[in-house]
């Protein structure tokens, strides 16, 4: 069975819905949105939906900064790498479910380069001086 790579925002509508219904279920990170994110997911997923969009599209919508707030949930919890290769797994799982092609591809390289600067500033915020 073929399948159709990312390509429009209700792609992205649908990985991003479906990697937070697994999210949200999964053992090693789940708790982490369900207990230290003080969000809504009605009004955090149209973000991600902007971020992906702007990620993978083109279409600049995104107007956030993903490394403050995962500094600011660090503060909250410490996140290791576990966690992070935890939150690529389920996404790589969730793209190769539904999609294929080079933009799913680009979307799991995205992911991990995240993961990777992610962690290296989650590192560096501890330490003094630190400058965003």
């Amino acid at each position: 069975m073929s399948m159709d790579d990312i390509s429009t925002r209700e792609d992205i509508k649908f990985l991003v819905d479906h990697f937070y219904q697994k999210l949200l279920k999964d053992e090693t990170i789940g708790f982490i949105f369900r207990d230290y994110m003080s969000m809504d997911l009605e009004d955090h997923l149209p973000i991600m939906y902007q971020f992906w969009e702007s990620a993978l599209l083109g279409i600049p919508s995104y107007r956030g900064n993903p490394m403050v707030k995962h500094i600011e949930l660090n503060r909250k919890i410490s996140l290791n790498e576990n966690h992070f290769d935890v939150w690529i797994k389920q996404w790589e799982e969730t793209i190769d479910t539904h999609f294929q092609g080079s933009k799913a591809d680009e979307a799991k390289k995205k992911a991990i380069a995240m993961k990777e600067i992610m962690l290296l500033k989650i590192q560096m915020s501890s330490k003094k001086g630190f400058i965003q």
